[in-house]
């Protein structure tokens, strides 16, 4: 592998110059993980404050169970026991549970998290271990339950999981039916080109799909089997024996709500003031809170008194409502704006691994920790790849094409190749063919017109038919010039298909698996041997 940095143009404002200039947006932070300082702050922060949390010896046990059934390696056992050990430090990173593990960023969200807690360990001189947070509790089941590859003609293809029946519950709560699991798995097969990876890959997709099983649960099989070696432990967000331990922090939510609110409105305008956007909602009555009815995930609001929902399907005062906490934990979810808080009351978080979108909105939450006597995690962007093969890195180079030239698109560059290769300067002919033509027969039209008024329209009508003939034959010219360099112009449709695929970057379309059949499982280890970089940078890598 060759690996450059490329600074990408765009993205989130607000993160952006966390990333490049931190020191401008620390009043809106808790601090940076690349500063060893603020780590040591963290770390010294976090000791002080060990009773505050959830007992870590009952945490570890949750994880041990979930791990075990999902991701059961030695490596894992062996984090989970460390977890167990007063001082041991978490590095978290998450991502909702995609299918086949979704888009390639969860691969490098992961890859970081494993990398920045093996070097906080280092630099510490503590144990620090690295902790997956797999978003289960999230309804959202049209962004999880499709993904994509390139297939055997290297195209886009969409695979997707067909729609549950019932309530819009979490994804964790929602069995997939086993045909439609192996629908999707045979979609995945018969879009893979053949290779001499494809059988160990295929098995151990179809493993973890293996009888009538969430989109979580598969996530997790697949996830175990990429980074249990590493020591990676899971969490899901749903785990209802994980809630238990949550009761006494769904407590202090629901009890200090309208003070979490203003908290969230405060830090809301501290972003604004500075400039910047806000990345999510910041809704007056917000509970900030799901409650599940019925199967139904339902989000709480605050109205006369009452805690409800928006369709007033329940209602409860906060008495009620804390006594249906006390004897139904389960019932109880964390939105968007929550979970940051909850996973730092669970996890004694040294570090959260985040992507540019989730850095800027967890800037509300600032105020948010500090009203519940926290202190927000220090952040860290997660690395962000691009994959490109040889073959690709070959055509690039023969066309005289950066990485940089296929994010701000090839129309253009295409069309001006594509004209070079007119040796007989087709399009400049024809243009010079209709422009003297027009130049010769409109002064005629003009002179008929003094014969006889209608032939002036006449004249007009039988230019316009004559110059439509001529572009009809250059938009033909046109087509053959094309289908003369077809294979060249699939090359450039390839490119931007591989490196910009739907206009996002790679990492955000495509899945793992088309690169795990194409290099072997051992791709994983490649990546996670190169020398981490937390700066924040996107990089290149040329196969």
């Amino acid at each position: 592998m060759n690996v450059i940095s490329v600074p990408l143009p765009g993205g989130h404002t607000l993160a952006r110059d966390y990333i490049k200039s931190y020191e401008s947006v620390d009043h809106l932070y808790g601090g940076d993980f690349r500063n060893v300082e603020s780590r040591r702050h963290r770390m010294e922060w976090l000791d002080r404050m060990e009773n505050s949390r959830a007992d870590r010896i009952k945490v570890a046990e949750t994880l041990l169970t979930y791990n075990t059934k999902h991701n059961a390696h030695a490596a894992v056992a062996a984090s989970i026991d460390l977890l167990k050990q007063a001082g041991t430090l978490v590095v978290t990173g998450g991502q909702q549970s995609g299918l086949f593990t979704g888009p390639l960023l969860v691969i490098y969200k992961a890859i970081t998290t494993i990398l920045a807690a093996k070097e906080a360990t280092e630099s510490l001189g503590r144990p620090v271990v690295p902790i997956f947070w797999i978003a289960g509790e999230d309804h959202d089941w049209d962004e999880v339950d499709h993904t994509y590859v390139l297939n055997r003609t290297t195209e886009i293809s969409k695979i997707r999981m067909e729609d549950p029946e019932g309530p819009r519950s979490s994804v964790s709560a929602i069995d997939v039916h086993q045909e439609n699991w192996t629908q999707a798995v045979d979609k995945l097969e018969a879009m893979l080109q053949d290779s001499e990876f494809k059988a160990q890959i295929m098995e151990f997709v179809r493993d973890s799909s293996a009888g009538t099983v969430s989109m979580t649960d598969a996530f997790a099989s697949l996830m175990g089997s990429l980074f249990g070696k590493y020591g990676l432990i899971l969490l899901d967000s749903a785990d209802n024996e994980l809630r238990k331990l949550e009761q006494p922090f769904f407590q202090a939510l629901i009890m200090e709500n309208d003070k979490l609110e203003q908290a969230y409105f405060h830090s809301a305008a501290d972003i604004t003031s500075s400039g910047y956007e806000l990345q999510a909602d910041v809704t007056k009555g917000a509970a900030n809170l799901f409650y599940i009815h019925e199967g139904a995930r339902l989000l709480l609001l605050k109205k006369d008194g009452l805690f409800t929902d928006r369709k007033g399907q329940v209602s409860f005062s906060q008495e009620e409502l804390l006594a249906i906490l006390e004897a139904h934990p389960e019932r109880f979810s964390n939105n968007v704006l929550t979970r940051p808080l909850m996973q730092d009351y669970i996890l004694p978080v040294l570090t959260t691994v985040l992507g540019q979108g989730e850095m800027s909105y967890w800037a509300i939450t600032k105020q948010a920790f500090e009203t519940l006597g926290g202190q927000m995690p220090l952040l860290l962007p997660r690395m962000s790849y691009t994959i490109i093969e040889g073959t690709l890195h070959k055509h690039m180079d023969k066309y005289g094409l950066s990485f940089i030239d296929v994010l701000e698109g090839l129309r253009d560059k295409k069309q001006q190749w594509l004209n070079a290769q007119d040796e007989l300067e087709i399009e400049r002919r024809f243009e010079e063919a209709k422009a003297a033509f027009t130049a010769l027969y409109d002064p005629l039209i003009e002179q008929l017109g003094t014969i006889q008024t209608g032939l002036l329209k006449l004249g007009s009508s039988n230019k316009d038919k004559i110059v439509d003939q001529i572009s009809f034959l250059q938009a033909k010219a046109r087509d053959a010039m094309e289908k003369q360099n077809e294979a060249a112009l699939r090359q450039w449709e390839r490119i931007e298909l591989s490196l910009l695929p739907l206009g996002k970057l790679q990492e955000r379309v495509y899945n793992v698996m088309y690169y795990l059949n194409r290099y072997g499982p051992a791709w994983i280890d490649e990546l996670a041997a190169l020398p981490p970089d937390f700066s924040g940078t996107h990089r290149v890598i040329y196969m």
